[in-house]
């Protein structure tokens, strides 16, 4: 592993163990030319991955890239990282299991819209908008549309949902009158 610091091949592991989801290791590690400590982590990986995206260019995939668009869609949205993970994880292992080295940027953007539909109802309809290029509100309008009808309640919000209105709220005009 090369040093961050001077750029020497020769570091030494001082300490390994799994991290936090167990399917990573982190290792300590030191630079016995300048001294420099830092973390690296290793991950299981099946195969190289290819992303070949709707201009047809290609990509080598990274795992990175796609925690970073579901931390986008996830901002200030109350999802534990344990679960965020885990669905990530599942992503890449799909990917990563269905025998081909190239995977289109459509499979991905799928597999991810589905794992928030399941996680985050909010996160879901945000990453919807980027990926399938919403230009106005009437976009946003359709495509909740199609969700509410399809889905009466997501998984990941409440038992009412997230925009079940109280009771009062939901009363007509002439239903909180009392005679």
């Amino acid at each position: 592993m090369r040093c961050p610091f001077c750029g020497s091949l020769e570091t030494q592991v001082k300490d390994s163990r799994p991290a936090d989801d167990h399917a990573t290791i982190r290792r300590r590690r030191i630079c016995p030319d300048c001294g420099g400590r830092f973390t690296t982590f290793e991950r299981v990986q099946l195969r190289e991955l290819t992303v070949v995206k709707r201009s047809g260019k290609r990509v080598p995939f990274d795992r990175d890239k796609l925690a970073r668009s579901v931390t986008v869609a996830l901002r200030k949205r109350a999802v534990d990282n344990e679960r965020v993970e885990r669905m990530i994880n599942g992503i890449v292992r799909q990917l990563e299991q269905t025998g081909d080295a190239d995977v289109t940027s459509e499979q991905i953007g799928e597999l991810v819209m589905e794992g928030l539909r399941q996680l985050d109802s909010v996160a879901f309809v945000r990453f919807a908008s980027v990926y399938r290029n919403f230009r106005e509100a009437r976009d946003f309008e359709e495509f909740v549309g199609e969700l509410a009808s399809s889905t009466p309640a997501l998984a990941g919000d409440s038992d009412e949902g997230d925009n079940a209105l109280p009771d009062a709220m939901e009363a007509g005009p002439d239903d909180g009158k009392r005679a």
